[in-house]
């Protein structure tokens, strides 16, 4: 079984970065890859934490979304969409609370059917200085590890800074 785990530099281009990602995926499969990586926010490298929240999809469908799942049929793949943003459902009685976003890593399967769905547990943060970075000033945390179970195995989900099993 060939894996591929795909690293590219993105932009703040949406666009570019989806039709920069989609050509690897294409190249990986051609190359014979059964499984392909894409990297966290391989559609967004923002300027500011909050340009995530304006490209964020509802769960299930959106540009993204979409074109990740033809890719996944076009070439026959399990494809394990990196991180893109999806919209956290408002809450009733939740006045006041901060617009954010899930930072979620979804599967798709040979068919193009969704098959799982992980949102980042553990977040990162830091501040030396007048230097900060805060995920979760815009970033809702998620809660539950995940796996799926494909013909070569069974096979986890997670995000850097997110040790597999530790849920805490």
């Amino acid at each position: 079984m060939k894996v591929a785990a795909i690293q590219m530099v993105s932009t703040p281009r949406v666009d570019d970065n989806l039709q920069q990602a989609l050509a690897l995926v294409a190249e990986a499969a051609a190359a014979g890859a059964e499984l392909v990586g894409l990297p966290e926010y391989f559609c967004l490298m923002g300027r500011r934490d909050a340009d995530k929240l304006a490209i964020a999809e509802p769960d299930g469908h959106g540009p993204l979304q979409d074109a990740l799942a033809a890719a996944a049929r076009q070439h026959g793949i399990w494809l394990m969409g990196g991180t893109l943003p999806l919209q956290v459902p408002h809450q009733p009685g939740q006045p006041g609370q901060p617009e954010r976003v899930f930072n979620s890593t979804l599967v798709w399967g040979p068919d193009g059917q969704r098959v799982a769905r992980y949102d980042k547990i553990h977040l990162f943060g830091f501040r030396k200085g007048a230097e900060a970075y805060d995920e979760a000033a815009t970033i809702e945390r998620g809660d539950q590890v995940i796996a799926f179970d494909a013909p070569f195995g069974r096979v986890g989900a997670g995000v850097k800074h997110d040790p597999l099993g530790d849920h805490g």
